[in-house]
Parts: C-alpha cells; structure tokens; sequence
C-alpha cells in the first residue's frame, strides 16, 4: 500500500482545479493496472470541483510503478477557466508518494478494534474490523474502517500515522526557517546581554 498525496502547493484556483483533474486523470489510470485507488483525505478549493489537496491510497502489483509515475512536478497548460484575459497558462502541481520507513512505529502506537460504522455494505456494524490508532508521544489519532480486515485497517492506520508525523516534521523545520528569517528583522539594538570586543572578539 502506497500513499499518494496531490497537492496545488499554495497555488491560485487554477492549480486546485489541476488537482481536481489530475485526481480524476489517476483514477481512470489506476483502473486500468487494477490498482485500487481509495481517498482518505481531501482539502476542496473555493470553486465547485476544485481540491486543495487529496490523499489517496494505492493498493496492488502496480500501485508502485503508478506511483513512480506521477510523483514529482505536474503542468498543466490550459488559458484560465477563471480570468478569461489573464496570460498565464502554465499551472504547476506537486504529488509525493509516501511509504511507511520506521520499522520502530508500530511500537510507539495504541491500537483499538471498534466496530465500523457509516456506509460500507454488509460488513458495516457487524464486524469489530475498524481500527483506532494513537501515536502515544504526540497524540496523533486515526480511525480507519475502509477495509473488510483488521490487519488492512492497521497497515493504513500505520501509514497515515507516519504521514501526519512526517508532515508535523515537515512544518517544523518550515517553521524554524520562518523564524530564523523574522529573527534578523527583530534584533534588539542599544541592550545588549554579551558584549565582545577587537579583532580578537574578546569579552568587554
């Protein structure tokens, strides 16, 4: 199983309508190399059929190779369906596969067995297969049920888990470069807490 996430990148409506594309685009392309394609998570534009972000899973023999296929930079070129005299046409899109690489995260998570709930079909509400899953350390939690098994529910849990950490980690280091730049506007002059002085930066 293979996580996929399409994202418009902060992008303009343009961009989030590329997503809303290219996911339609996957779709037909997952279907025809069997691969089964499911939506965990999606983020809508501002505009009717226009997503933000999406995260799908991939599951199957060629889930991998589609996965390699798509990753990376996508361009769509195409006039804006949105501002009819605007000259730009090239609209960008980014998508990133992601796959569960600690062997230690397993340990790290609580797992519970609840009995699904919602839309699903014969199996809903008869079978405790649903999966709960919290990662002890930073509190991150997800139900998971799109799958007839236990064992299938966990391995998703498992990977939107490592998804949500990665993307925590992700922010982080997005923050601290943030604050890094806002610090060298923000320095207090005329009260200083060390002082050195020469050539040779000794303390005054």
């Amino acid at each position: 199983m293979i996580l996929l996430q399409l994202s418009s990148a902060q992008g303009p409506e343009e961009c989030c309508l590329a997503v809303s594309k290219a996911l339609h685009r996957l779709n037909k392309e997952a279907d025809a190399a069997q691969v089964r394609l499911e939506c965990l998570e999606q983020e809508p534009g501002q505009n009717p059929d226009t997503l933000r972000s999406v995260l799908v899973s991939l599951q199957g023999e060629g889930a991998e190779n589609l996965a390699e296929r798509w990753c990376g930079s996508l361009l769509w070129i195409c006039q804006s369906p949105y501002r009819s005299h605007y000259g730009r046409k090239n609209w960008y899109i980014g998508i990133a596969s992601f796959k569960q690489t600690d062997p230690t995260l397993e340990g790290q998570i609580r797992f519970e067995t609840l009995r699904s709930s919602g839309p699903g079909g014969q199996h809903v509400n008869k079978t405790d297969s649903a999966i709960r899953a919290t990662h002890t350390a930073s509190g991150i939690s997800v139900k998971v049920q799109s799958e007839r098994s236990q064992h299938a529910n966990k391995k998703l849990a498992l990977l939107l888990i490592s998804h949500k950490l990665a993307q925590l980690q992700q922010q982080a280091q997005s923050d601290l470069k943030a604050k890094r730049r806002l610090f060298h506007h923000h320095i207090e002059r005329g009260n200083p807490s060390l002082i050195f002085k020469g050539e040779a930066f000794t303390p005054a």
